[in-house]
Parts: structure tokens; C-alpha cells; sequence
């Protein structure tokens, strides 16, 4: 599923009372991550974030998320890249992907696809359809 952007808007808050799942973000963007990371913890989600390939292959085996929203570019590495040796690992294969990218086009829509990501959603998004992907996704494990 590909989704356009959108204006970004604010997420309604929830109880945090039950969380709802792990989530680990991970964006070079530190504003991007930590806004979404704080909508995302309102929600109910348990959220880590990382900013580069590196501390997010270490919050994996730590955290164990159930979910990995995963720019496409990073400082030491291609999103692309990582979701496929996600894919290729029997401890991570499980774990769907959402790839978040400012690129766009046929060729990286295809790429993340074959790549093995869940969904490909276009950077600035609308928070509510990440929303929608993210519970999707969760619900799908």
C-alpha cells in the first residue's frame, strides 16, 4: 500500500494505561524521530528510537520491537539495505517494516518493495494514515 502526503496534524492521545506494542523508530532526523517517537508513546506504544543502522541493529536484539518504522536514508547505511537483511535473518524476519522516505517514484516504491518492507509511506506523511499502517501492521503479526 502506498499512501501520499498529507498536512501533518496531531494524534489524538489514549491511556497509557495498556500499552499496545514495541515500536522502534529509527530516522537520522532527530526532530522527525522525536515527534513521532512522543505521538506514537501517546498513543499507548512503547517507543525506542535510534538515528543511525548501528544503534537501531542494537535496539533490536535489546528491545525487541514488533514494529520498525525505517527511513530509507541514514548516515552509515540505505534503509533498503537493512530491511532486507531483516528479512534474511530467521531472528528478525517476522518483524514488519514500514519504510519512511522525502523519495519518491516508481523506482523506489519498487525498490522498498523488494526490499520486503510492509508499507512504503512518503515523507511529510499523514499522521493518521501512519496511525492506520502501524495498527495494521501489528495486527498482521
Amino acid at each position: 500500500m502506498i499512501c501520499e502526503d498529507a498536512n501533518v496534524g496531531i494524534l489524538p492521545e489514549e491511556s497509557k494505561s495498556a500499552r499496545r506494542g514495541r515500536i522502534l523508530v529509527v530516522d537520522d532526523d532527530r526532530d522527525q524521530a522525536n515527534v513521532l517517537s512522543t505521538a506514537l508513546d501517546r498513543l499507548g506504544f512503547d517507543v525506542f528510537t535510534a538515528h543511525d543502522l548501528q544503534t537501531g541493529s542494537q535496539l533490536i536484539r535489546s528491545s525487541r520491537p514488533q514494529l520498525i518504522l525505517l527511513d530509507i536514508r541514514l548516515p552509515d547505511g540505505s534503509g533498503m539495505d537493512f530491511c532486507r537483511e531483516l528479512g534474511d535473518d530467521l531472528a528478525t524476519c517476522q518483524i514488519p517494516v514500514i519504510l519512511l522516505s522525502g523519495m519518491e517514484g516508481p523506482t523506489v516504491i519498487r525498490g522498498a518493495r523488494a526490499a520486503g518492507c510492509r508499507y512504503f509511506l512518503r515523507k511529510p506523511y499523514d499522521p493518521n494514515a501512519l496511525l492506520l499502517l502501524v495498527e495494521d501492521s501489528l495486527a498482521a503479526r
